[in-house]
């Protein structure tokens, strides 16, 4: 069993304790029925310090037509001949050697917790806190796994919590799967995503001096973390073909990661049960955990973003809960954000679909 006796775990008393008479609402979600615990959110929110990343029932969509599609045709030009460069990739496989095919492995696992454990869990939801060492290394891995500064990346989650499934949402699931998938990303953001985004109290992130560094040498430090340097390793220390060593570490790993990530915003919400809350369309997905180190229990880290583990089960199918409790042991992290059981399981009853009954 892990000790987690030796960091610091957080777990609401007050929640605990007021389970059957915690203050709640009916809230609109896009085209689904919220009820909102605002004990739970707003309390919890509090202690860390921010509620940008709750959901805002006050916003309401625009009436009248959407605004036209704006393709960006540069983003189209180059993920078109990223994704061929992977298919490519595939055919060099049974001719790498397995130290690049480790390196590779490596390079991905390294890159995922830059988003998983750092834009997202620490920076995005401030769900635990990370000394110096942990955050140099976690902004290392975020430049290597490139999917925008941690800065913009910050940005854009939280206005997809805040305004989730709306014209407000840079990734709408609404918009279907491809949309929400890759499609945001070929497109001009709707104009509600860039007001609202413009308005998010971000000054958290701003004054994180390592992120801001970031922000500023960000093109060079893709440059070198992502594409060169994985590169440049099985052809310098093993003697890898130079053509092997790029295709491979740098870009089938760098196309994986990618759609790992994006298989959140896509298939976890649209495929999976919704134990905590049927009325959102986040989803747990456990085969989009798998391959995004834990980010596929996707009902529960809507219903309780400031979870540092996104998920109530622990290290199950969650690389990146058992990474940040390693942090904690080694004194690297703190202050971890747990809900308690007892909220869970009364939330469970209130507003899921009752899928936790078989398990």
């Amino acid at each position: 069993v892990f000790p987690f006796f030796l960091c610091k775990e957080f777990s609401s008393t007050s929640s605990t304790t007021t389970v059957g008479t915690v203050t709640s609402r009916v809230t609109r979600n896009g085209n689904g029925i919220m009820e909102k615990d605002l004990l739970n959110h707003e309390d919890l929110a509090g202690d860390r310090g921010m509620i940008d990343d709750l959901f805002d029932e006050t916003y309401r969509e625009k009436e009248g037509p959407k605004p036209p599609l704006r393709y960006v045709w540069r983003n189209i030009i180059l993920m078109s001949l990223l994704h061929l460069g992977a298919l490519f990739a595939l055919t060099l496989i049974p001719s790498a050697k397995i130290q690049t095919l480790a390196w590779a492995v490596l390079c991905f696992l390294v890159s995922a917790l830059g988003i998983t454990a750092g834009s997202h869990r620490l920076w995005s939801h401030r769900s635990y806190k990370a000394t110096l060492p942990l955050r140099i290394f976690l902004t290392i891995a975020n430049s290597m796994a490139f999917q925008n500064d941690i800065y913009e990346w910050v940005r854009d989650h939280r206005v997809h919590h805040k305004f989730s499934e709306t014209d407000a949402d840079p990734h709408n699931a609404m918009r279907g799967f491809f949309f929400s998938h890759i499609g945001w990303l070929l497109v001009r953001k709707h104009p509600d995503v860039i007001e609202k985004g413009q308005k998010l109290d971000l000054s958290d992130i701003k004054a994180d001096k390592v992120v801001m560094f970031q922000r500023r040498y960000y093109k060079p430090s893709v440059v070198l973390l992502c594409f060169t340097m994985p590169a440049v390793v099985p052809w310098y220390f093993w003697d890898e073909s130079i053509v092997i060593s790029f295709f491979i570490p740098a870009i089938l790993r760098y196309t994986i990661g990618l759609n790992a990530t994006w298989l959140v915003n896509s298939a976890a919400h649209m495929f999976g049960n919704r134990p905590y809350d049927q009325n959102i369309n986040p989803r747990e997905n456990p085969l989009v955990s798998l391959g995004a180190l834990g980010e596929g229990f996707h009902n529960y880290h809507h219903t309780f973003p400031y979870d540092y583990s996104t998920s109530e089960f622990g290290w199950r199918f969650n690389l990146t809960t058992a990474f940040i409790d390693l942090m904690c042991l080694l004194g690297l992290a703190s202050d971890r954000k747990k809900v308690s059981k007892e909220v869970i399981l009364a939330r469970k009853m209130r507003t899921g679909d009752g899928s936790h009954k078989s398990g």
